[in-house]
């Protein structure tokens, strides 16, 4: 049984879908005004990973996102740079998509725009003003807060206490207006402003609020009552409470049966060590596409995952640095195991294999104990996701069987059948455990990780004229294995220097010289 967090009812509970095999999820998107910066990605991985999860488990999971592409802030950029809003938003929505890709974030089945549901959000506050919760006013249309006796559930705020704090109500960028019945009330539709975008409506022409499309799309998309509704803890209050309110108010069913919310992301100061709020005041604001050319986007998301998603998350160099060492661990031992299948000596030709140096027969892989300990590794993985989706200690049960791995196959060169098949299944169970992660560890076989400077380390010792890092290193070996044989061990050990310089390290054994990359 899935346990998660719900932020509402603040403890863990048993997750039980609406339709039983089936999960109906939402997750705010961006407001397309600019790229997005990491404490958004953190939020989309963190989502991305559940989705997966969830897939894996064996769920059909519809994942709805939508793009506010009309918004103030849009508005207000449009003006800066002299272009309309719909200029602004299509470009940089279009940018939004791409940096999502690059970061190995999955297309949300359904992503709807808002400028393309107005009719839908229209509707919506139609019924909210049959039913007695929302007013018109002058061509605006407010949602009546203290009419919904549930307000401030989600938030844990008091709707008394929450008159102080009105401001953050406000967050769709309306000032307190005396047309207003109350100043916790916050806008549905707002009348046109001279040279805005604007559509027709039973109030004048106008555009909608913030918070309406949200539940309008939602449940367009997935129906009421849906199973999950998601997004960063800084949209907690008011959006969330907001969307929560008018929705099950105009449809009198529950709006979302769990409410999920991942943590804020903080920046390490790399002269004092000390974490601080992202922003563009302090200089340390960094857009996604900016990080993702200094980091490859394994390590960022590895780096993500190894704090719980709804903790806090501190970002700095050498956090990243260490989580790229980390990976690389796991991408090495799945290097290890697609050697071992390849090189091992079939267990029919075990009495032909030559003698190890120290005169002992190569040793045989213990196909029993890895077996069980790829079962167990299976059955803690799922236990520690199980448990809201616990990424850091399922991957806490990956570097233990990676460790267990290395260990087991560190010195076995003879695989009989049993021995492959426990081997391959090993092999198996890193990738798709990661992959179940968004990791994609398979694919540094290829060799896409090494670094470019071992081509020219190539070109220079072994004679080398291509460009491709993979190719590189397997000339330097085989140069080195030449030089070895023809006891040129200057040569020999300008090309291990050499790849020990860049990261690289050499393990010789009974089939050749096995590399691994650090980084």
């Amino acid at each position: 049984m899935i346990k998660l967090y719900d932020t509402r009812l603040r403890q863990k509970v048993d997750f039980e879908p609406v339709k039983p095999g089936k999960v109906a999820m939402y997750v705010c998107g961006p407001t397309v005004y600019n790229r997005i910066h990491i404490g958004n990605a953190r939020t989309f991985i963190s989502f991305d990973m559940i989705r997966r999860y969830l897939s894996w488990r064996g769920f059909e999971v519809t994942f709805v996102q939508n793009v506010t592409d009309v918004d103030d802030k849009i508005i207000k950029r449009a003006g800066e740079e002299d272009r309309t809003a719909a200029e602004v938003a299509e470009e940089y929505t279009r940018l939004f998509i791409e940096d999502m890709r690059a970061a190995g974030v999955q297309d949300p089945d359904i992503r709807p725009k808002a400028t393309e549901e107005i009719d839908t959000m229209i509707a919506l506050i139609e019924r909210l003003i049959e039913r007695g919760h929302a007013y018109a006013a002058e061509g605006d249309v407010y949602f009546d807060v203290r009419s919904y006796p549930g307000y401030g559930q989600l938030s844990g705020r008091d709707v008394d206490e929450a008159e102080s704090g009105h401001r953050e109500l406000r967050a769709d960028g309306q000032g307190l207006e005396d047309r207003k019945r109350d100043e916790l009330d916050f806008a549905l539709w707002k009348a046109a402003k001279p040279g805005e975008p604007a559509w027709p409506s039973p109030w004048g022409a106008g555009r909608p609020g913030w918070h309406i499309e949200c539940s309008a799309m939602s449940e367009k998309y997935l129906g009421l009552p849906f199973d999950i509704h998601g997004g960063g803890a800084d949209l907690v209050f008011p959006h969330h409470e907001n969307e929560r309110a008018q929705s099950e108010c105009a449809c009198d069913s529950t709006f979302a049966n769990y409410w999920m919310h991942s943590g804020m992301l903080q920046i390490a100061n790399a002269e004092t060590g000390e974490t601080e709020k992202m922003s563009k005041s302090l200089n340390n604001f960094l857009l996604l596409h900016e990080v993702l050319e200094q980091v490859r986007p394994a390590a960022l998301r590895m780096l993500m995952l190894q704090s719980h998603y709804r903790s806090p998350l501190v970002f700095g160099e050498q956090r990243v640095n260490e989580a790229d060492a980390a990976l690389t661990r796991i991408e090495n031992a799945v290097r290890a195991l697609d050697w071992l299948l390849e090189t091992g000596t079939p267990r029919g030709e075990a009495a032909l294999a030559p003698e190890t140096a120290e005169g002992e027969l190569a040793a045989v892989l213990d196909a029993a104990a890895l077996t069980d300990r790829v079962a167990v590794l299976r059955a803690n993985f799922t236990e520690a996701m199980d448990d809201d989706f616990n990424a850091p200690a399922a991957l806490g049960e990956i570097f233990s069987f990676v460790s267990d791995v290395n260990a087991l196959v560190a010195d076995a060169t003879v695989l009989a059948a049993e021995e492959a098949a426990a081997g391959r299944a090993a092999r198996d169970a890193i990738v798709e455990l990661m992959d179940v992660l968004g990791i994609d560890v398979a694919a540094a076989e290829a060799g896409a990780a090494y670094p470019v400077e071992v081509v020219a380390l190539a070109a220079d010792l072994a004679g080398y004229e291509g460009d491709d890092p993979e190719i590189a290193v397997a000339h330097l070996l085989e140069a080195r294995a030449t030089a070895r044989a023809e006891k040129r061990w200057a040569v020999a050990d300008g090309v291990r220097d050499g790849l020990a310089a860049l990261g690289f390290t050499i393990e010789d054994t009974p089939q050749g010289a096995r590399v691994s990359y650090e980084g």
